[in-house]
């Protein structure tokens, strides 16, 4: 198969995965590139991302890694054969690639968790308060660089996928823009809260002993356990956390936060509050 110019990030979770299952069965690549008649190069290349592979032969891989998880396999052969050309590729190379990859992602998610501390998550924001954070930005965006963004966050909120939502009064009182944007905001993510798919719990400033305020994280469900994945926001954009041990930290993290917080109905009341003093 031709090499791609660039692997989105699913792409590359499916070569970790392999080169995953390659190390832990004790084989180097240059050893596992034999064993396809391959190169050095090509196997690297596969781990990368940059270069796909076939059902039969992702299948012989895990048969000469001695992997006997049938729904492991199966799940990656998934990943592996995948052929959607989703509603991001519109902002391919107007976007930058991590933009493109959150959407990817939320988009083959079998569930998705968020710890908000700072700022209302992005799948739930008005366009007024997304316009303020964008406009917040340094350097400062121009207009059409704006709008993008904004086309990108409310196309992103189309989603059906079960969401759960911890998030700390701070940002729900942090206005980002003026006032009428930060009432519209309430009102709009207590209304959102009301949907089937999804749960907002509030965690309200006068909690004693909260030591939980950077546990800000977007916990996304794979089809798997072992394929969940967490974003975090860092300095140059999104980073992808899927080490099993890290995916264990965040879960238990998640669920610290949660059991501290206020049971969904509460926390509609006490967004109804907010909203009605400003």
């Amino acid at each position: 198969m031709p090499l791609r110019r660039e692997a989105t990030a699913r792409q590359m979770r499916l070569g970790v995965e392999l080169r995953r299952l390659r190390e832990a069965a004790g084989l180097t690549a240059i050893e596992a590139a034999a064993l396809l008649g391959a190169n050095r190069a090509q196997m690297s290349h596969l781990e990368s991302g940059l270069a796909g592979v076939s059902e039969e032969r992702l299948r012989r891989l895990a048969s000469h890694y001695a992997c006997t998880d049938e729904p492991f396999i199966d799940a990656l052969v998934a990943m592996a054969t995948d052929r959607t050309r989703g509603w991001w590729e519109e902002f391919r190379g107007l976007l930058p690639t991590s933009f493109l990859d959150l959407a990817e992602l939320e988009y083959h998610a079998t569930f998705m968790r968020e710890v908000a501390v700072l700022y209302v998550p992005g799948l739930l924001q008005t366009e007024g308060y997304a316009r303020g954070v964008f406009s917040y930005r340094v350097p400062e965006l121009t207009a059409s660089e704006l709008e993008l963004r904004l086309g990108h966050r409310l196309r992103r909120q189309r989603f059906t996928t079960p969401y759960e939502l911890v998030i700390h009064e701070c940002a729900l009182r942090i206005r980002v823009s003026d006032r009428a944007a930060a009432q519209a905001q309430l009102v709009k993510l207590a209304e959102l809260s009301e949907a089937d798919h999804i749960s907002v719990r509030v965690i309200p400033f006068d909690l004693d002993g909260f030591g939980g305020a950077a546990s800000a994280m977007t916990y996304v469900g794979g089809s798997l356990s072992k394929l969940d994945t967490v974003v975090r926001d860092v300095p140059h954009g999104s980073a992808f956390i899927d080490s099993e041990a890290q995916l264990s930290v965040f879960r238990t993290r998640f669920r610290k936060v949660e059991g501290v917080s206020l049971d969904p109905e509460r926390s509609r009341d006490f967004i109804h509050r907010l909203a009605k003093e400003l």
